[in-house]
């Protein structure tokens, strides 16, 4: 069932999400060589209890960790560790936070130094594909809207979309309905409405788009080793268009 918010609950939701999208720009400048996903999963942790936030993936389902950070291949759900960034990684920074009972959710991928061509591009088409489906969130469009625009660009640019894992509704649940895939058909799905809010989120492989699960039975690879990137807002639907509410500017 989707549940439309209201004006007051999506201020409520955007006030989890600017504290997330504060504590990504913070991770941002800790992003370099020689600097560990641990130490940025502790930042992370640590600036969202400051601001009397709890991390929403800590605990969730068991995932252990405050921030997912999942390097080059890995898609979503990267575990933090001690093995220090290294120039020409790509590092993809996902963090969730529940504030007053309300979730925000927002994700990065960054460069690590200087990064090669080819990792530059993917990073550049997965954000402008986020873009691309933020645009198609609006009143009397449908789900597959979003994801026909996401698909039909990252496919344009001769990458490939992940379809095992998508975007989703979220409010008081940090996964609520409805899915929202990053591949689909213009005109299908359900109806969009005011009051609606969404994680948009797409996970674009260099490669194939076939994924597999490592034995930590969370992190998610891309099956040809390939790079992958991921970015994601927090989206509401209002009667004026698309708002993205995990934004600073």
């Amino acid at each position: 069932m989707v549940v439309l918010k209201s004006p007051d609950e999506i201020g409520k939701i955007r006030q989890s999400s600017i504290i997330v999208a504060e504590i990504l720009q913070g991770l941002a400048g800790l992003v370099k060589p020689g600097a560990t996903t641990r130490e940025l999963n502790n930042y992370a942790e640590t600036e969202a209890h400051k601001r009397g936030a709890r991390p929403a993936f800590k605990g969730y389902n068991g995932y252990p960790f405050a921030l997912c950070t999942s390097l080059n291949q890995e898609v979503v759900h990267g575990f933090p560790s001690e093995h220090p960034l290294k120039e020409g990684d790509i590092v993809s920074l996902d963090f969730g936070v529940c504030y007053k009972d309300y979730f925000g959710d927002s994700a990065v991928t960054l460069p690590v130094g200087r990064i090669s061509e080819t990792a530059a591009n993917l990073l550049r088409a997965t954000e402008e594909a986020l873009y691309r489906g933020i645009n198609e969130a609006k009143e009397n469009n449908r789900v597959g809207d979003i994801s026909f625009a996401v698909q039909n660009h990252v496919e344009r640019l001769g990458f490939s979309v992940v379809r095992e894992y998508v975007g989703h509704g979220i409010g008081r649940k940090l996964h609520e309905d409805p899915p929202v895939p990053n591949f689909g058909v213009r005109g299908r799905g359900i109806e969009l409405k005011p009051g609606m809010v969404f994680a948009i989120e797409p996970m674009v492989n260099e490669g194939t788009h076939k994924v597999k699960v490592k034995p930590d039975g969370w992190t998610v690879v891309t099956a040809d080793g390939k790079l992958s990137a991921h970015f994601e807002h927090t989206v509401a639907i209002t009667e004026n268009g698309p708002e993205v509410l995990s934004t600073l500017v």
